[in-house]
């Protein structure tokens, strides 16, 4: 079923440092979760109810490919060209405040030849006075937005907003930076024209492809180890998902999901059905359970469990936590996700025509009804009441690089959480126009109109190999998993239940750890944890969603953004579905 790892080009591959290594100029001479009980009280907590057993973009930064890309006349072959300062001694003065940080930014800048622009953009969320706001943009892009009273203000904060982001990522490559030479330069030497001259195209996907490999071995790797302990349920994972965080230390798979259908049944007033088994919504759930459980380890009272925690304050005023600086969230799905993603290559979005694609069935937005997907404009199918209806995949994939991962919930402890980097496997699939258009380009321009801390974050999207063969659509079940985990879970996405033979069940009543109840239950722990008595207050799933305000703001432009742009009207869900309580 899984290709053999010979497939993916050898081993762990170079990192981005070495292949920059190598175009240098020549020279003459997360914590394991085992180790602590509390990795895994989180779940003995964290069943269903019925179990019975008791925010500016984060980590938004250009990839370590995209600054090699752009600083290739620096170290191009056959150049012995050296800066006249190091990129760390500059960085060495910020930190011992002998400069500030919009500074650094234009000396990086030049020193590392990439484009900067302090751009202005507009105030956001409801913020008295009159206040300027300017973001970083490095190469195309965005970084968090700063703001002041004046310009000069707002341009120093989007430079310090911008430097945790970018300065991890620089520290990574210090040891191959070219140094500080008081020797000038030797004149060029003619030799044939490199592999990036003659095939860019090439050379950026040769650059990638130690990263991506590394993803799609941690990911394949968990996947067999998940698969060889319970190989009935193989068949399910050619439709699998997975979120991968990158640290200093490597790839981690923290979250995992299968699955192709939604229920039968019509919607639940008790939170304890799972609605949308689709394996990217199933992971999606599994990420928001890894992030609870490191929130509970955040607010615990034990200083090495907070400190193994993903977590760590904000540097802004907003009291929100964020991921530390040096964790990169990536998400990879084994094929295309259903809808728009799967429009045809002849298609394309032209901003300058937009009014022709009011009525398009296939740019349009999608809805999901029993595993087969229709345009929002199509009559094809009946929404009949007892018929659930969802949004497809690749919309709530776009709604997610908009309004982060984490959901409503999260977002009253949390920043918004994105992804940086999407890997789509080739299963059936030759082409990622589709996807590189329904994700970013139908919402391209909305970042001005967000509230504080949120934004478009375009991500970088490759076609890699599959890490599973096996496409059986006919398999309804659905596999989650997230780091901690002792065990699977197997729901059935007909019935939205665990199934009998699931390896882990939360109770007799089968109700997934998935569901808005459960998720409703860890919300309660961390609130308690975090000492946020006005959460604990709530007297329904759906207040303590409405009352993250922020959210459902960015929530509401989102959505009549894509409306107006002709992509459709987003599905309104019965409110009375929400408004179960523990």
């Amino acid at each position: 079923m899984f290709p053999a790892r010979g497939s993916y080009g050898g081993s762990r591959g170079a990192s981005f440092a070495q292949i920059l290594m190598k175009n240098a100029p020549p020279t003459s001479g997360l914590s394991d979760s085992d180790a602590h009980p509390l990795s895994h009280a989180p779940d003995s907590h964290t069943h269903p109810p019925d179990s019975h057993t008791h925010p500016p973009a984060l980590n938004h930064r250009p990839s370590e490919d995209h600054f090699h890309q752009k600083g290739k006349s620096t170290f191009k072959r056959g150049y012995s060209f050296k800066p006249s300062v190091s990129p760390q001694s500059l960085i060495d003065k910020y930190t011992e405040g002998e400069t500030n940080a919009v500074s650094l930014l234009h000396q990086l800048a030049s020193v590392l030849q990439f484009h900067l622009e302090m751009k202005e953009t507009v105030t956001t969320g409801n913020i008295p006075g009159l206040y300027f706001a300017f973001c970083v943009v490095i190469d195309g892009v965005e970084y968090k937005t700063g703001m002041g009273i004046t310009k000069k203000a707002a341009r120093l904060k989007a430079a310090q907003l911008a430097l945790p982001d970018l300065l991890p990522t620089l520290q990574s490559l210090k040891s191959f930076l070219p140094e500080a030479s008081d020797v000038p330069p030797p004149l060029p030497v003619k030799e044939e024209p490199s592999i990036s001259d003659m095939h860019p195209c090439r050379a950026i996907r040769e650059r990638t492809s130690s990263v991506n490999l590394q993803i799609l071995h941690a990911v394949r790797d968990q996947l067999t180890k998940l698969m060889n302990s319970h190989p009935e349920f193989s068949p399910c994972a050619g439709t699998t998902a997975a979120f991968i965080i990158q640290t200093s230390s490597g790839y981690e798979v923290v979250a995992l999901g299968t699955g192709s259908w939604n229920t039968k049944e019509g919607a639940s007033s008790s939170g304890r059905i799972v609605h949308d088994s689709h394996a990217l919504v199933n992971a999606r759930r599994s990420l928001m359970r890894f992030l609870y459980r490191h929130l509970l380890m955040f607010f615990n009272k034990t200083a090495k469990l907070t400190e193994k925690s993903v977590f760590q304050q904000s540097s802004s005023s907003s009291g929100l936590l964020s991921l530390k600086s040096d964790i990169t969230l990536h998400l990879y799905v084994n094929q295309l996700p259903k809808g728009a993603s799967q429009i045809q290559t002849k298609l394309r979005l032209n901003p300058r025509s937009i009014l022709a694609w009011q009525v398009n069935n296939e740019i349009s937005l999608h809805l999901s009804v029993e595993g087969k997907v229709f345009s929002v404009f199509s009559s094809a199918f009946d929404h009949s009441a007892s018929t659930v209806v969802s949004m497809s995949a690749t919309d709530k994939l776009t709604q997610w690089q908009v309004l982060g991962y984490q959901g409503a919930l999260l977002s009253h402890f949390i920043e918004p959480i994105y992804v940086q980097n999407i890997l789509i496997g080739d299963v059936g699939c030759s082409d990622i126009h589709g996807m590189k258009t329904s994700v970013s380009q139908r919402v391209e321009g909305i970042t001005p109109q967000l509230p504080m801390f949120y934004c478009m974050v375009r991500p970088h999207i490759s076609l890699v190999p599959a890490v599973a063969t096996n496409t059986t659509d006919g398999c309804h079940y659905g596999i989650n998993w997230s780091e901690g985990d002792s065990f699977l879970e197997v729901v059935d996405g007909l019935e939205g239940k665990t199934i009998e033979e699931s390896p882990f069940k939360s109770g007799p009543a089968l109700a997934s750890r998935l569901c808005k109840a459960a998720m409703l239950h860890r919300f309660k722990l961390v609130a308690k944890d975090a000492q946020r008595q006005d959460l604990l207050a709530t007297s329904s799933y759906g207040e303590a969603k409405r009352m993250a305000q922020p959210y459902q703001e960015a929530k509401k432009v989102l959505r009549a953004y894509l409306l107006q742009q002709g992509f459709g009207p987003w599905l309104v869900k019965l409110s009375a579905s929400d408004n179960f309580n523990m």
